[in-house]
This record gives structure tokens, sequence and C-alpha cells, in this order.
């Protein structure tokens, strides 16, 4: 028999499968599920940017291949988002790289630095592309507690110490998915003097940059001074502009990593769909009202959740920005652990949740709840919770006597 192969062997089960079978199982026999699982925003994309990708599509010549790194356009647009918003100024033809995603530009940024063996040091819990798009390019993880941003930014220097070999990217991502914790300028700031102090390079993820429910918005790793000599920063428009399912992203910064991405993505694609790089870039240059409209229905969503499962028995603190809720398992519950609260929740609540273990042992203890349904599903949701939690020991004792005994 063929064995299994090798970088297959090195990924682990992906755990949000057990859930989501879990999930399809009970839709299949008729079971309502509210699903907060998955980051899938359900409001439609503004009209404005449908619009320009029908105008573009009608093009004869649309169909053509497109660029690999992005059409120029977009690359200009993306360029411009930087300048207002953060006031960065980046080349667009050196500094800016469109990708098919986030997740796909930070998967080949992955491929386009690292030589096996490489250590690179990451947050945990974290988003899973973080950690497994460095070891699917033959790196090496070095987990680092980061279940605040004060304890992922003291932990980095023991785990530079202990490191052998000396790792060699540094990855931070806020607003965070899971943990939707933000950081201020003088954080990026200790960053950027880490990573120079032990010859780091840093990629930094901010695909929440525009979901956040403070009056001040989440800050760039670019703004501070020298940070594009050593650091990338992966974006995205799928939550900012609900474009999940167009998959357009972005890469931007330093100018040697941006062309080592170019040349890895020069292999592999012909870039997205031109008319959604069009679209894309009418995003980035027109109206924002959207964007304020986008984040206002997150906030009201954020305040009906938390509000909801108080009443419900359940404490889930506000996440300051993202699109989602880092809850802790309810106390009842804390010793089953996350995984197994999360399947009796939909099985018992048919209430769907992430487990917070999905994203690394140190999100042991919490789930993680998508603000992605809207308020009416979500009170409702607080109801299911309310009778699940009242009847938590019978729930716990059926569940302890299914499991067979060894």
């Amino acid at each position: 028999m063929t064995p299994e192969f090798h970088r297959i062997r090195r990924l682990p089960p992906y755990v949000f499968e057990e859930v989501n079978r879990l999930k399809a199982k009970l839709r299949g026999q008729g079971v309502d599920i509210i699903d907060f699982g998955m980051g899938n925003p359900d409001m439609p994309t503004p009209k404005h940017i449908v619009d320009k990708l029908v105008e573009t599509a009608r093009d004869p010549k649309a169909g053509r291949y497109s660029a690999s790194k992005g059409i120029t356009g977009l690359r200009k647009a993306m360029a411009g988002y930087y300048d207002r918003r953060f006031g960065v100024k980046l080349n667009p033809d050196t500094e800016v790289i469109a990708t098919l995603g986030s997740k796909e530009g930070f998967a080949n940024l992955a491929q386009a630095l690292t030589a096996p063996g490489d250590v690179i040091i990451c947050p945990n819990p974290a988003y899973p592309i973080h950690a497994y798009g460095f070891i699917m390019a033959g790196g090496v993880i070095r987990h680092v507690p980061a279940l605040s941003p004060e304890e992922y930014l003291s932990g980095i220097s023991r785990a530079v110490t202990y490191s052998a070999p000396p790792p060699n990217v540094l990855i931070v991502s806020y607003p965070s998915n899971p943990t939707a914790q933000w950081v201020d300028l003088e954080f990026y700031k200790e960053v950027i003097k880490l990573a120079r102090k032990h010859d780091m390079l840093v990629l930094s993820d901010i695909a929440y940059s525009e979901i956040y429910f403070d009056d001040n918005p989440p800050p760039s790793i670019l703004q501070v001074e020298g940070a594009k000599e050593i650091a990338v920063e992966v974006n995205s428009l799928s939550k900012t502009y609900a474009m999940a399912g167009w998959r357009v992203g972005m890469v931007v910064g330093n100018e040697r990593m941006c062309s080592a991405l170019a040349r890895v993505k020069s292999y592999l694609d012909y870039g997205a769909y031109t008319p959604i790089q069009v679209a894309a870039a009418a995003a980035l240059n027109g109206p924002q009202d959207c964007v304020a409209d986008i984040r206002a229905i997150y906030k009201g969503r954020r305040d009906c959740l938390v509000s909801a499962m108080q009443r419900a028995g359940w404490d889930i603190p506000a996440p300051p920005a993202s699109m989602f809720a880092w809850a802790p398992v309810p106390e009842k519950f804390r010793e089953a652990g996350s995984m197994l609260f999360s399947k009796l929740l939909i099985e018992e609540a048919g209430v769907a949740v992430s487990p917070g273990v999905a994203f690394g042992e140190y999100g042991e203890g919490y789930v993680r709840i998508g603000l992605v349904e809207n308020e009416h599903r979500i009170r409702q949701a607080a109801r299911n919770v309310r009778r699940f939690l009242a009847n938590a020991d019978e729930i716990l004792e059926r569940a302890h006597n299914s499991v067979p005994a060894k």
C-alpha cells in the first residue's frame, strides 16, 4: 500500500471538520442549526461593487488570463487605501501584491520564505493557516501563548532564547482571529524592535482591520518607522466589503518579500478573474459608507449576543474588534473541554460554535462565536442556550454514559 503523503502526514485532522460533519448530519435530519461556527459574512456585497463586476464581465476580453500579481489598477487602489487609512506610502509596482484572498497570500508567502527546518514564531491560539502554511512549507513552528497581546509579546523573547536554530520569521495578527483582541501602535513598535534585535522578518495579518467597535481604528504595523525594511502585511477585502467568496486579498510592504511572493505566484496562478479585480478596485476607490454600514451590523450583533447570552446564563466578553466573540466555556462544561462542549451544544441546543482547541492548544477552554446570524437568530440561540445550561448535569451524564467502556 502507498504510504501517506509526506506533507499530509504533517497536518493533524482538521478539527472543524468534526463539527461540520455533525452539523451536516443534523441538518439532514431536519434540525434547524443556528450556525455561529464559520466566519462567513451573510450580508450582500454592496451594489456598486457588484454592478462594476457585471459591467466589466460584459467585455468580450474579460475572460482572458489576468496577472498573477494583480492588475495595475487594483494594486494602485490597494496602495491608495493604505495611504488614506494608515498614512503609509506604498509603491504599487514593487510593494503591493494582489492575492486570491489573505489565506492564499499567507500560504504562498510561507512557500516563498521558508527553507526546511526554519523556525517560525507563531501565536497560539491563532488562525490555522498561520502555523500550517509554514508547516506545509517545511518550517518548524515555535508556539507562543497569546491569550493576550501582552502575553504574546513577553513570550517572544523567551522563544527566541530557547529556539535552535534561531527563528527567522515572527507572525502577528491583530485584530485577532480567534481572540478578537487588537493592539495599538506601541505594540507594533515593540515587535519591530524585537524583530530587528533578533534578525527576524515579520508577517502581520490585519484581515479584520475595518471591523472595530471603538472610536480608534486598529493601526498597521507599516506605520512604524522602518517597518517596511523587515515586514509585510496581509490584508483582505473579504470582511470589509462582505466579499469573502470573491477571494481578493493583498500582501504589502517589504519589497524583497513581495518580490519573492510574486515569483512563487507566477508559477501557480494567473490571478483572479479580471472583472473581480476591477470590482475590487471599485470597492477600494469608491464610496466607503458601505464599510461603516457593515461595521454597524456587526456591532449590533455583538451587543445583542453579549446581552442575550448573559441573560441566558453565559457571560461572554464583548469583543472590541473582528466579527467574532471569544467566549469561555461555561463553568459546568469546562472539564468536558471545548470540543465536547461544542458537539453537545449542536446536538442539544441546535447552536454551532467553533471549539477553541481548533485554534491551538492554548485555545482550550474557549469557543469562537461568529457574528454571522441576525439579531433575531441570536436571541433564538440564547433561548436555546438557557435551556441547555439549565439541563447541564443531565446532558453531561448522558454524554458520559454514551462513551464506550475501554
